[in-house]
């Protein structure tokens, strides 16, 4: 029997585990394997032997903050060497701004913040994008940002938007993926998010319960369609460590 694919997960934040994502990837025989920054495990600035792909998770920082989440710049570099050498990779919310700025991109400050379950809408490119693909226009999913990813790097393919964020998603090259949303998060994980932080969630003008309710109301439907979105990552993982 073939050894198990494996993913060097960074988590930033104590409050952003890989959560559903790790789950998923499991099912289809993925390992993921969490270098914990945010307690101060070490982050690699080139991949290590015996992974298979990279992923980067969300956290409350900016992706410019240094002086706040010293292991940035590691994360970066790493970042770097890993697009360049295409290995899969995926960064999700926070993840995807710093593959924007390690890549050359722009991340800015948010003129609307996205919280709650948001609406994707696809781009043509998407049709043809192996992770995207599998999901279909209009499909809700878990935002909470305050910064946008504002100009992409170059040769990023847009796969997608929403109503108040020009860049949902986009691919760098066939193997990398910087996202501004989470697929990883469930009800519970965005009324811990919310509850964490209620009076800035009121003050960008968000009904804190209102938010959790319609979460909990469609997430059998979020959860339906964003596993495929993981397999489909596990698939491509799969299909560079093959070759």
């Amino acid at each position: 029997m073939s050894d198990p694919l494996r993913l060097l997960v960074v988590q930033n934040d104590p409050t952003g585990p890989v959560a559903l994502l790790g789950e998923w990837w499991a099912e289809v025989g993925v390992e993921s394997t969490v270098i914990r920054a945010d307690e101060g495990e070490p982050v690699p600035t080139e991949m290590p032997d015996g992974y298979d792909g990279l992923v980067l998770l969300g956290g409350a920082m900016a992706a410019w903050e240094d002086d706040v989440a010293p292991w940035l710049p590691d994360e970066r570099e790493l970042i770097r060497g890993s697009v360049g050498d295409g290995v899969p990779t995926m960064g999700v919310c926070l993840g995807g701004q710093l593959i924007t700025l390690a890549c050359g991109g722009e991340v800015v400050r948010a003129e609307v913040a996205e919280i709650g379950l948001v609406e994707l809408e696809r781009t043509a490119e998407a049709d043809d994008d192996p992770l995207l693909s599998t999901v279909p226009s209009g499909t809700p999913v878990g935002q909470y940002h305050i910064d946008t990813m504002a100009t992409l790097p170059e040769g990023a393919v847009l796969l997608a938007r929403s109503a108040d964020c020009a860049h949902q998603a986009y691919r760098l090259g066939d193997r990398a993926w910087a996202l501004q949303f989470h697929p990883e998060i469930d009800a519970a994980i965005m009324q811990d998010w919310i509850d964490d932080d209620r009076e800035l969630v009121h003050q960008r003008g968000f009904d804190c319960d209102a938010l959790v309710e319609d979460f909990r109301a469609r997430e059998s439907q979020v959860t339906a369609a964003w596993r495929p979105f993981a397999h489909a990552f596990a698939d491509v993982v799969r299909a560079a460590a093959s070759h």
